[in-house]
């Protein structure tokens, strides 16, 4: 997988509150906005999953029984 350049225009006191958090995580800006938009990705997909198990099982999910312990 290759890479590709964005740019981005923002505000001066979003970018101070960014390189907070990322120095807070011994991170350059860069790549902490890189993470945080991969976890909101992961976020979405996750979701995406349970809602479609919800929609083949119902929102109670599937029923497992078992024999009780003796």
């Amino acid at each position: 997988m290759g890479s590709t350049v964005l740019s981005l225009r923002i505000d001066g006191e979003l970018l101070d509150r960014l390189r907070q958090h990322a120095a807070k995580r011994g991170m350059s800006v860069q790549d902490y906005v890189v993470r945080t938009l991969m976890r909101d990705d992961f976020d979405e997909r996750f979701k995406a999953a349970v809602d479609e198990t919800e929609r083949f099982y119902g929102p109670t999910g599937p029923t497992v029984t078992r024999d009780p312990i003796t």
